[in-house]
């Protein structure tokens, strides 16, 4: 298997690059699967993996290519919104036929690509992940998903996952997908409180949101002193949006910033 990586925000570093062949070898044997890991990941400009015409390029080239079976984005950051819309409309058919993984600020690309109805979706680690505590694990079991042979049957109910100030801000764009009876869920790291409870009420007011199967609230994490205090937690202003929008609160979703992040595959 020919897996490749493309980094669309932020730049990898080469010694997490390094670390991912080994961690493979160690996990998979023969079975270990080739990464394909393009220049792009390492250029820098500002603070992007470079500029944005080198990132959208990058990232058609891999989907584009007839040999490489997925595309793993490399990590999160900022700057995935900035290169969608050059990227999007230049995929070719083949670009259908792989899966697609990533999290944070790679969810614009993720919700692009399942509104388009490109390839197999799923919100989950990164090779990034592996500088994290226990970040093997999570990324081994990244590389569990992409490995494993994809149903074309999509689980009952559908569901999908995302940033929460991410899915906040592509609402109303081109990017924002059908999610009607979806299981929505959402995670967040380093937002005050206030943030999280202003983007929970855009994103339970958006007409398409409030046609979902239900919410689910990941983990809120770093999330910085508010003064003076906020007092609410994240799942109480969670069940206040989800109760003043009709939207069903399902409780709490295993996915956020930190190595336990779960595999959810959309649809």
């Amino acid at each position: 298997m020919r897996i490749g990586i493309v980094a669309p925000s932020c730049r990898l570093e080469e010694a997490v690059a390094g670390q991912l062949p080994v961690l493979a070898r160690a996990a998979y044997g023969a079975d270990a699967p080739d990464f394909i890991i393009h220049p792009q990941c390492f250029l820098s400009e500002g603070h992007f993996a470079g500029p944005d015409a080198a990132r959208a390029d990058a990232f058609v080239d891999l989907a584009n290519d007839p040999n490489i079976d997925a595309i793993w984005f490399a990590r999160g950051g900022y700057g995935a919104c900035r290169v969608v819309d050059q990227a999007l409309p230049r995929l070719a058919s083949v670009a259908g036929d792989k899966a697609y993984l990533g999290y944070s600020d790679a969810g614009f690309l993720l919700a692009g690509l399942y509104a388009a109805g490109i390839g197999r979706i799923a919100h989950g680690p990164m090779p990034s992940d592996v500088k994290r505590a226990g970040g093997d694990a999570a990324v081994l079991r990244g590389l569990d998903w992409l490995m494993a042979p994809h149903k074309t049957a999509h689980a009952a109910p559908k569901q999908v996952a995302f940033n929460l100030t991410v899915l906040s801000q592509l609402l109303g764009t081109a990017l924002q997908p059908d999610l009607t009876d979806h299981v929505l869920m959402v995670e967040e790291v380093g937002e005050y409180m206030y943030r999280i409870d202003r983007s929970l009420f855009h994103l339970t007011s958006n007409p398409g949101i409030r046609k979902i199967a239900g919410l689910m609230l990941g983990r809120c994490s770093d999330v910085p002193d508010n003064d003076p205090d906020f007092v609410l937690t994240e799942e109480e202003v969670a069940r206040h949006w989800c109760t003043q929008s009709g939207i069903a609160y399902l409780g709490r979703a295993d996915i956020g910033h930190d190595a336990e992040n779960t595999v959810v595959p959309f649809g």
